[in-house]
């Protein structure tokens, strides 16, 4: 179960790929690893400064992080927060489950109460 702590952490994460623009970059990430922050804005039709904000939202909900190596900044995906996503749909996929086996039974003449 999803700890009352962590539900900040997944308001954050289902806040930051909420946005298509971030879901897009967060995907980018992943399938070409760590990119400068130019590169990533080369992608799209929007200012570097657009593309920063929308990497500042990725940064607070902990899907990505920077490293620095000169004046180069190195975007890189961080996916283990996607894990307590993850964990989240998996409890809401049980809920659902139960009571589809219990509509089961009831359809085939059972009563539902184990």
């Amino acid at each position: 179960m999803v700890e009352h702590t962590d539900e900040h952490i997944l308001s954050m994460v289902f806040k930051a790929v909420s946005d298509s623009t971030r879901r897009s970059l967060l995907r980018q990430l992943c399938q070409y690893g760590a990119s400068p922050v130019t590169s990533l804005a080369e992608h799209y039709d929007m200012s570097l400064n657009g593309i920063s904000k929308h990497i500042k939202v990725l940064e607070k909900a902990g899907l990505v992080q920077r490293r620095t190596i000169g004046r180069t900044h190195l975007i890189e995906a961080n996916l283990d927060r996607i894990k307590l996503a993850d964990q989240w749909f998996d409890e809401l996929t049980s809920i659902w489950m139960l009571r589809l086996d219990k509509l089961d039974e009831v359809l085939k003449g059972g009563t539902g109460d184990d």
